[in-house]
């Protein structure tokens, strides 16, 4: 799966039903609902316990870690230690439930998981996580209370704030200290709906209801759960793409993880309360509407293009994916916190329609874009593959029309040369890979014959590095050609871009890619499955793909830029970047001897591109408001930094207009009915067009990327004319 992606988001897909959701209970939801009292804790909570079945796996998973994995994995204290503290950031992340003496407790099994693991106990996560239980039971009566009988003293004209990130914040040493954050998170949820609009009585019924939610939804938790927790803890202790999988959990991985948004095309997990998007799929109802995002936090649901919209903060992913799933053609409507909002009174509803999620809606695609540049018309054709597909059912079947990325392509090559283009671009931007196959081929249409990647078996001793390659000497297309990747460009993205540039057969251009350069395979257990680590990608240079990725010979701007916290790198326990010895291969052309002279002719443009500077703008916006580690409580505060945000976008999007000679914008106010606050600084939506709607709607705008990249070409194409005029020979 393309790699979208926050810190901690592997391993919480893994564990999906970790979060916020606990202790059995027999008290059934409707009465936990009607309680208006103070609740006791002590009926509430009910520990659970370890079943004989749990023992014996965990002994099966080492013994498939240490047995099979890529790297030795050595089940030791330190080993441990990494599982502990995994496991305490999975459960509390953001030290809002532990005490710093439950830390120091729970501490005496720090170095002792392993030896609990290997004699087939898994009693120490069990302690654990039911002490976490506990904790949230207690959290919750806090919030519930507060809701229900503070809401009128809450004080929003005093200077007062929250904090955003706690990772790193210190486990509060007291009850009154953990107290006074809850006040604040509190507080600071009854703000984002007053500033929708909504009154103290229906602030009230909303989040009583939402923390009497949770509560229900936390008491139907079972033994397999924090089991499914534990474990995926243990195996993604070896690296972050090793996990273990419960028999339930196996089959909804077995069906591509695609259970979480089925029927929109999109994938969830969850993270502290709330449900978050982790990837839009290509072709998808989601992606193709463009009003929902990678990031974004779903706060209620809705059915029909009517229904009322149902909070679920704190619930349960299993239930909230029973919400969004449903009958083809049917709407859901999702309220939603956009990916760089901070409060709900950001929140915006997306209507979509649920569809199958069709493969000829991932097919590669082409256009033919024209532009003047040096007093001549360039025609630039321009592939676009979303993913590396292969049908390998039809091909079992010997149908001969079977799906294809690299028969797709070729098609497209050849149409594209009848179209007479002087020049391609293969765009891979969001391609997080597919079939190691395909790529191989696809290398294989712009290259005679040759390696295309190395794959390296295992780094223990007795490991071994294949080459695989193309050795068809047919070319598809052999003239000037560039890669166009970005942030979320993966695994068989990168192996393709990679080639391309070890080949010097065209330019790589955009942002640096993920950098997963690992491959996993599935080996079922007893009870459940493991994923594990078995492989890893070298180019035919040598270098890993691993961790750092392919980086462009030309770096564009990214709004991936201001988000440090996607790609490998970002990735706990990931494995290292490294090289193995390089196959033979000569380059097709003189792209690097080119390169400082393209790069100086792109600089210029990009100084000077309206289109360049309004990202560069984005993208410095985005991470300041990344960047900033409180949030004011004082109403008056948050009002005057929305409005200013507003405007500050605002301008600059008519500043980019006006460069450009578009119409301009109005700015327009928001109205004081309005029941849901503008998108987010970086979103369009938030500036109203100034064009009557009875006025004929602009032309779209070309893809300054794709536009970029046609210029490159064509510097290309005149700076190797002049080589050849001159008579300096080419690398081949």
């Amino acid at each position: 799966m393309p790699m979208s992606m926050q810190k901690r988001t592997i391993t919480k897909l893994i564990s999906t039903l970790c979060g916020f959701i606990l202790a059995a209970s027999a008290l059934a939801q409707e009465d936990i609902l009607q309680l208006n009292t103070v609740l006791d804790i002590d009926s509430l909570y009910s520990p659970l316990e370890s079943r004989e079945v749990h023992g014996a796996t965990a002994v099966d998973l080492l013994h498939e870690l240490q047995t099979k994995h890529y790297s030795a994995v050595d089940i030791d204290d330190d080993f441990s230690a990494l599982v502990f503290d995994s496991y305490l950031d999975l459960l509390d992340g953001s030290h809002l439930y532990f005490l710093k003496q439950d830390i120091d407790s729970l501490s005496a099994y720090r170095y002792t998981l392993d030896d609990s693991l290997k004699a087939g106990s898994v009693e120490p996560g069990f302690e654990i996580y039911n002490l976490y239980y506990l904790r949230i039971l207690e959290r919750l009566a806090f919030a519930i209370d507060r809701v229900e009988n503070h809401i009128p003293e809450m004080d929003f004209t005093i200077d007062e704030f929250i904090d955003i990130d706690r990772e790193e914040a210190p486990y509060p040493a007291t009850v009154a200290e953990l107290d006074e954050i809850w006040r604040l998170r509190i507080k600071n949820s009854v703000l984002s709906l007053k500033l929708t609009g909504d009154t103290d009585e229906e602030i009230q019924e909303k989040l009583s209801k939402r923390y009497r939610n949770q509560l229900s939804q936390m008491l139907k938790t079972n033994d397999r759960d924090i089991f499914q927790a534990y474990l995926s803890t243990v195996a993604k202790a070896v690296d972050p793409h090793t996990a273990y999988f419960s028999p339930r959990d196996s089959e909804n991985f077995n069906m591509g993880l695609s259970l979480s948004l089925q029927g929109i095309g999109a994938q969830l997990t969850t993270e502290d309360e709330y449900t978050k998007v982790v990837e839009l799929i290509k072709g998808g109802p989601a992606e193709r509407g463009e009003e929902l995002q990678e990031g974004d936090r779903i706060i209620g649901i809705g059915q029909g293009v009517d229904g009322d919209i149902q909070d679920v903060v704190g619930m349960r992913l299993d239930d909230v994916v029973s919400q969004i799933r449903g009958e083809k053609g049917t709407v859901v409507r999702l309220n939603v916190i956009p990916a760089d909002a901070v409060s709900e009174s950001s929140a915006t509803v997306v209507s979509i329609t649920r569809e199958e999620v069709k493969l000829e809606d991932q097919s590669a695609k082409k256009e033919v874009i024209e532009l003047s540049y040096n007093s001549q018309v360039y025609k630039i054709g321009i592939i676009d593959l979303p993913t590396f597909y292969f049908d390998f059912e039809a091909a079992a079947r010997g149908e001969q029309d079977f799906k294809s990325s690299t028969r797709d392509v070729k098609a497209l090559l050849e149409e594209l040369k009848e179209e007479r283009v002087d020049a391609v671009v293969v765009d891979l931007r969001n391609n997080g890979g597919g079939s190691l196959s395909e790529a191989n081929q696809l290398v294989g249409l712009f290259i005679e014959t040759g390696a295309t990647v190395q794959i390296r078996y295992s780094s223990m001793g007795n490991g071994f590095t294949r080459p695989f390659g193309d050795n068809d000497p047919e070319v598809a297309y052999d003239g000037p050609l560039a890669v166009l990747v970005n942030r979320t460009s993966a695994s068989a993205s990168e192996i393709f871009a990679g080639a391309i540039q070890d080949y010097q057969r065209g330019i790589v251009l955009g942002g640096q890619t993920f950098g997963k350069g690992t491959v996993q395979e599935i080996i079922p257990m007893e009870y459940g499955q493991v994923k594990l680590t078995r492989s890893k990608f070298y180019r035919v240079s040598g270098a890993s793909t691993q961790h750092r990725g392919v980086i462009p010979d030309i770096v564009f701007p990214d709004l991936y830029d201001a988000y440090e916290d996607i790609g490998e790198s970002s990735l706990d326990g990931a494995l290292p970047w490294d090289t193995v010895r390089p196959v033979e291969y000569r380059p097709y052309h003189s792209v690097q001897a080119l390169l400082p002279e393209l790069q100086e002719l792109h600089q210029e443009r990009a100084e000077a591109s309206p289109d360049f500077i309004y990202l560069m703008d984005q993208i410095q916006r985005t991470r300041e408001l990344r960047e900033r580690d409180q949030i004011s409580l004082n109403e008056l505060v948050v009002k005057t930094e929305r409005d200013e945000s507003r405007r500050e976008e605002f301008d600059a999007e008519n500043m980019r207009r006006l460069l450009k000679g578009l119409p301009l914008r109005e700015w327009e106010d928001e109205e004081e009915d309005d029941q849901s606050d503008p998108a987010p600084a970086n979103d369009d939506t938030s500036v109203a067009d100034a064009a009557d709607s009875d006025v004929e709607e602009e032309p779209e705008e070309e893809d300054p990327l794709l536009l970029e990249s046609g210029r490159i070409l064509a510097d290309f194409i005149a700076l190797n004319e002049r080589r050849i005029s001159a008579n300096i020979p080419n690398n081949r």
